[in-house]
């Protein structure tokens, strides 16, 4: 991994390097064309040697055939004889030597310079999409404070070592992942996982390296070493995205590769031709070198890395990882979406939606129930203790669990208990009419009830029901509405939950009651994603490990609150480092752009290239215009690929981070 980080350095200061070299060689190739062009204006156009001008003439233009052909001759043999490949290379130096020889020196130079000046331009305009990734090291500290013995030392962060503690004082930035040990502030996440605002830490949660401390001074034991932290994943997994080729970039490649070879055959063609219906011979050499240059498929290679590339490194900016090209293109264009319930549309925290008491105060049915499943480890005894916190509770003895039932303890010599209604059952209490009607209506809202009683046998009672719900995610209802605005025309929830619960949960976040499937196995999970890839590109959202199968049988498998979870990281072809639902829309959004940019470049650069090449055969284009037409076409297809780098979430928003109210319509799907 780190050696993936450093190997990215190294090979953005080489292309740094070779860019430097190549605006120097184009500096060289420009002036010598300027004084090509005044020995040219000064008369001496042709004249010998014996003249000033001449001489100015000559080696003008000498210079910038070697500043400017040199280089690129260079490149197209290695490439010839390394990868058996003809390069672009290679039909703008014979374009230029075919237009010297028939005494078009000046327009030979001009090409020469233009096409040395695009591909400096087009060398530092895709070294910014790898700018942005490395960008990303620069939020990593080279340095920790490592505690030892209550005193503190300035350390690499290379040298702590996982289990240590280390201090983060106020407006540092955190140097590894770890656990916060003591104090408790917010601590701003933006740059890992997206969100738009800090995030409260107390001791007990997680801390990413390069998150940015707040006010607190926070100690923190660290869990991951330097090189496996999320952020060290982050930049590796994004290094690796960028290459990795999508279909586009295998069709364009393809493409680049059989079209030179065939641009070059209809060049030789096209000179036949043009001798055989008698065009003179120079003009002839003239317009076959033209066409060399009009048809080459420069615009058309590099107009998908340009968009791909810098939308990848622009996901990473807002917290969403694309494993390459090919996942941003599939989520780009994804027609049904399938969501996991339990940790994507809600977040597996269960809180107390409804106490119902019988014959006792609502306070004192939470209180008691709170004394009797204090000591229990189950999210719904966590949820009422943390409802009842506040409320004085009575002191509770001898807690007994029952397995899959409930809790029973002693208060004040006195049997009480909380459970289901099996607990109920099995302590010979009955549930009067009243209570029955209760929990039948709870249970249809989907609720999971725990009944508090006292006693057992016939002395027992029930003294109320308390209703027990996951809690959906904010942004889920808000962030299928946009989705489904955005074209995904299903959306499907799969989960393993009971059916009431299933949909009561759907209900809430504007999924259809026949798009909801129930009591599922992972093994059903994957064979339902396998049924819905027959209505189109599917793509599957789930937490990246328990879902697995599933994220690996849909189109396209994204994995939510990836951040700090190497499995998660792994198992999908996209990772929501954060657990906030709105990112969903945001990478879908942004995965459209760029397939829009995408054909956008590819339809301007074959149109361009098609105008000009039926100007060339049907009259005398200029070279000079053919090779402004050319490297002008392919600058503007990387400089429309490049503003991805910029791009911004245009959703529309009430306040930060959560999407705006989408109008409200029947669910599509």
């Amino acid at each position: 991994m780190q050696r993936t980080a450093s190997r990215l350095v190294e090979e953005l200061a080489a292309e740094r390097a070779k860019v430097r070299r190549e605006l120097v060689l184009t500096g060289i190739t420009g002036l010598g064309l300027v004084a090509g062009l005044a020995g040219g204006w000064l008369g001496a156009e042709g004249a010998g040697l014996s003249t000033g001008a001449g001489a100015l003439w000559t080696v003008g233009y000498a210079a910038a055939y070697v500043a400017g052909g040199l280089p690129a001759t260079r490149d197209a043999v290695v490439k010839l004889l390394t990868r058996r490949r003809l390069s672009i290379d290679m039909l703008m130096v014979l374009a230029a030597v075919a237009a010297a020889l028939v005494g078009e020196v000046r327009d030979g130079a001009i090409l020469l310079f233009l096409f040395s000046l695009a591909e400096s331009l087009e060398g530092y305009a895709m070294g910014t999409t790898k700018r942005a990734v490395v960008a990303l090291m620069d939020l990593r500290p080279e340095t920790a404070n490592l505690v030892v013995d209550g005193r503190t030392t300035v350390v690499p962060v290379a040298d702590v070592q996982v289990g240590q503690v280390i201090l983060v004082r106020p407006g540092e930035r955190v140097p590894l992942d770890g656990v916060v040990l003591s104090g408790a502030g917010h601590v701003d996440q933006s740059p890992i996982t997206g969100e738009s605002v800090p995030v409260d830490k107390e001791p007990g949660d997680p801390l990413f390296a390069g998150s940015v401390n707040g006010t607190a001074v926070l100690e923190v034991r660290v869990t991951k070493p330097a090189s496996e932290s999320t952020l060290a994943r982050l930049i590796e997994l994004v290094t690796v995205a960028q290459s990795q080729r999508s279909p586009s970039q295998r069709f364009s490649d393809w493409f680049g590769q059989r079209y030179t070879l065939l641009v070059l055959a209809g060049s030789v063609v096209a000179l036949g031709a043009f001798l055989l219906l008698g065009v003179p011979r120079d003009e002839a050499f003239y317009r076959a070198a033209t066409l060399l240059v009009v048809a080459s498929p420069c615009a058309v290679v590099i107009s998908v890395p340009a968009a791909v590339l810098s939308a990848l490194a622009r996901s990473a900016r807002f917290g969403v990882l694309f494993k390459g090209g090919a996942a941003l293109e599939d989520l780009g264009s994804v027609d049904v979406l399938a969501l996991d319930k339990t940790g994507t549309l809600t977040e597996a925290r269960m809180r107390v939606t409804e106490v119902v008491p019988f014959g006792i105060g609502r306070e004192a049915l939470l209180a008691l129930a709170a004394a009797v499943e204090r000591g229990s480890e189950h999210p719904v005894a966590k949820a009422i203790v943390e409802t009842a916190a506040g409320l004085e509770a009575p002191a509770a003895s001898g807690a007994v669990a029952v397995p899959g039932k409930g809790v029973t303890a002693e208060v004040d010599g006195t049997t009480y208990w909380a459970g289901n209604a099996k607990l109920a059952s099995e302590l010979g209490v009955a549930l009067p009419p009243e209570v029955r009607e209760a929990a039948s209506r709870l249970e249809q809202s989907g609720r999971t009830l725990t009944f508090v009683g006292r006693g057992s046998g016939g002395e027992g009672e029930v003294l109320g029901i308390i209703g027990v719900a996951d809690t959906v995610r904010p942004s889920a209802a808000p962030a299928l509405r946009a989705l489904r605005a955005a074209g995904v025309k299903r959306v499907v929830m799969m989960t393993g939950d009971n059916g009431v619960t299933a949909r009561a949960v759907a209900a809430e976040v504007g999924i259809r009651a026949e798009d909801v499937h129930a009591e599922l196995l992972p093994t059903q999970k994957v064979e339902l994603v396998t049924a819905l890839a027959r209505e189109g590109t599917v793509a599957f959202v789930g937490d990246g490990v328990n879902d697995a199968g599933a994220l690996a049988a849909a189109s396209v498998g994204v994995a939510m609150g990836a951040a700090g979870t190497d499995a998660a990281l792994e198992a999908a072809d996209v990772a929501l480092l954060s657990n906030d639902l709105e990112r969903l829309p945001h990478a879908h959004a942004l995965a459209r752009t760029a397939n829009g940019v995408i054909k956008q470049n590819l339809y301007f650069a074959l149109g361009i290239m098609a105008v000009m090449v039926v100007f060339t055969l049907l009259g005398r284009l200029p070279l000079p215009l053919g090779v402004l037409g050319h490297e002008g076409g392919t600058i503007l297809v990387v400089l429309n690929g490049l503003r991805l780098l910029g791009w911004q979430p245009r959703l529309g928003r009430r306040g930060p981070g959560r999407l705006a109210e989408a109008p409200t319509a029947a669910p599509a799907g």
